[in-house]
């Protein structure tokens, strides 16, 4: 088992961040890892359905850690994504692949739990990629989540239905015998009484104790119990595990929980996508290469389009179908069950589980790749997809960007009565946005067609709220280009952004951290026992300062060497004046009276204008 362990890290760190560093993801890092070191590659492990199974816990643990962000409002909500559209999307890919497999003389019996088998996708898979590039909290990943979610539940009948189709089989399953509804109902309460009433006071009794080993023993205790109880029942191990996270997902507990189990999750997810590579068998695919391709090639081609297809009805926004498609298009890890099952059942003829599977283990391992030739493919589309048709209402303000910095402004505004043609380029920001009766509209603001469509030729001001910095620099080009009496505000990422925009002539700039920087600074002085006033004072002499430096810089912005001279003596200015300010304030309170109350009674409405700038 040492020896195992050895293989597995090593191989995970050699491959991992080469395919990182390719920008190919992790998962295919993993891929190539199980590759390597499984019975098809160097055979240095050599019984690969063993590390599936064991790493099937890592899928478990993640199905928990979704759960712990869902509390059973927020699920209730969801149900018509759920059961509509990931009943869709089983349905349209089961369909035809059922046609297909019996165009090539598969069974009915077989191609029916086939067909539906590979139109599942990889929950695993799927949600890591999501996880790694910050899309699970998008709209494409909240659809994605839904349609996974009906797929482990959608897992069970299926599972039910391999026993039932096998002709002249003695197979067996737990969903076979006689009891097996009854079983699963009660181990569905079990995990009901178990999530709700039991595992609160036991978690507060294990807390208490102060012994935080002996609560990640209990957290993984509780997971891995449920887990075995859902799989003796005959219910997929993390769907129950799923439901137990959702219980607990209003419990004072959930972040304790998810900080103890993400360390075994991400190991055994990295193990499991191991285990698939480890699946992966060559020799097949030596033997039969144009069966395997035309497979996977075929397999891949049919569910992204059905995927791509359906993408729409079920409320994925146009510019990111494509996205949706080549998240989902691979297989899941539950076909390698069904296939197993079928095998027994004999319910596949000839080599057809192997080569399902086969293509299954290769369709995991092109996520990525689809990922990159559609994150490729992606900017021709939205260079070419029409923008929205603007309204011209002779709003006086135009809104460049509606993230989380250009909401706040146009709110403001909103509030007082201003109106505001925004533009954006994020298609589920648009369609969020909409919802709440904004005039958004979908479009690249650095184009000058659709700026004056905008009314830039008769608004007074444009506020840049641009996240992206070279975006932003060419919206300024282009107002200053073609609308040169526009007056901008705009919004800077970092301080060489700033200076791009100011040598672009745009006289206001603020950087979207500084305030808000300088205020907690102020906050924390106060906590350390400085007063109000005094702390406030410091702030403003450090904001002045700050930017006065800054200015001072800017005609010397491409001279580095002076530049950084510059900043360097405007730092030590800096320490040097409010080192003065402090002793002259020491010097004050040895003459008998407190610098803060006496400047407090002379300027009374200094702590009652709270956090409004000085002038």
């Amino acid at each position: 088992m040492l020896v195992d362990a050895v293989v597995y890290l090593g191989a995970a760190v050699v491959c991992v961040p080469l395919a990182s560093r390719a920008k190919l993801g992790s998962v295919l890092g993993y891929v190539a890892a199980g590759c390597l070191i499984g019975p098809f590659g160097f055979a240095w492990i050599h019984d690969p359905e063993v590390t599936l199974h064991f790493a099937e816990i890592g899928v478990v643990l993640m199905l928990f850690l979704i759960g712990l962000e869902l509390d059973p409002a927020r699920l209730w909500t969801m149900r018509g994504a759920v059961f509509g559209g990931g009943g869709l999307q089983i349905l349209s890919c089961a369909i035809p692949f059922f046609l297909l497999l019996r165009w090539f003389g598969v069974p009915w019996q077989g191609a029916l739990v086939a067909g539906i088998a590979v139109s599942l996708s990889s929950t695993a898979v799927a949600m890591q990629t999501m996880a790694e590039r910050n899309l699970v909290k998008t709209e494409v990943g909240q659809r994605s989540f839904s349609v996974l979610l009906f797929q482990d539940i959608a897992a069970i009948p299926l599972l039910a239905m391999v026993p039932l189709l096998a002709v002249g089989s003695d197979a067996s399953t737990p969903a076979h015998e006689p009891g097996h509804g009854l079983r699963v109902l009660g181990a569905i309460i079990a995990v009901v009484v178990i999530g709700r009433f039991l595992t609160r006071p036991i978690l507060r009794i294990v807390a208490e104790t102060g012994q935080r080993e002996v609560f990640t023993a209990f957290t993984l205790l509780l997971v891995l119990g449920i887990a075995e109880l859902m799989s003796l029942a005959g219910i997929s191990m993390a769907l129950g595990t799923f439901l137990a996270g959702v219980l607990l997902a209003g419990s004072e507990y959930r972040h304790a929980l998810e900080t103890d189990i993400e360390p075994f999750k991400g190991l055994l997810m990295g193990l499991f996508f191991i285990a698939v590579g480890m699946s992966i068998d060559f020799a097949l695919l030596g033997s039969r290469p144009a069966a395997v391709l035309g497979l996977l090639l075929g397999y891949q081609a049919v569910k992204a389009g059905m995927l791509r297809l359906i993408a729409g009805p079920i409320g994925v926004a146009s510019a990111q179908r494509w996205l949706f498609a080549a998240l989902l298009a691979q297989g899941g890890e539950f076909a390698f069950v069904v296939f197993g099952v079928a095998r027994s059942a004999r319910l596949l003829p000839g080599d057809w589980d192997a080569l399902l599977t086969l293509t299954v283990a290769l369709s995991m391992a092109l996520t990525p790749l689809l990922l990159a030739i559609e994150r490729r493919l992606r900017p021709r589309q939205a260079n070419t997809a029409e923008p929205d048709a603007i309204e011209d209402e002779g709003a006086q303000v135009i809104i460049a960007g509606f993230g989380r910095f250009g909401q706040i402004v146009g709110r403001v505004l909103f509030a007082s009565g201003i109106k505001a043609t925004i533009l954006d380029l994020s298609a589920n920001q648009i369609e969020t946005i909409r919802r709440f009766d904004f005039r958004v509209y979908y479009g690249d603001a650095s184009r000058s067609d659709l700026l004056h469509a905008a009314g830039a030729a008769r608004a007074s001001l444009l506020i840049n709220a641009i996240d992206d910095p070279a975006m932003s620099l060419r919206v300024v080009d282009t107002v200053k280009e073609n609308f040169p009496g526009l007056k901008i505000l705009a919004r800077a990422r970092n301080v060489g952004h700033y200076y791009e925009l100011r040598t672009r002539g745009v006289e206001v700039v603020e950087r979207e951290t500084f305030e808000s920087a300088v205020l907690v600074g102020r906050r924390a002085l106060e906590a350390l026992g400085v007063g109000p006033y005094e702390a406030r004072e410091r702030a403003d002499q450090f904001r002045r300062q700050n930017i006065a430096s800054i200015e001072e810089i800017l005609p010397h912005w491409n001279d580095e060497k002076k530049r950084l001279a510059m900043a360097r003596s405007a730092r030590e200015q800096l320490e040097r004046q409010m080192e003065l300010d402090r002793q002259e304030l020491d010097r004050q309170s040895a003459h008998g009276w407190h610098a803060d109350r006496a400047k407090s009674a002379r300027h009374p409405s200094a702590e009652a204008k709270g956090d409004q700038p000085r002038a």
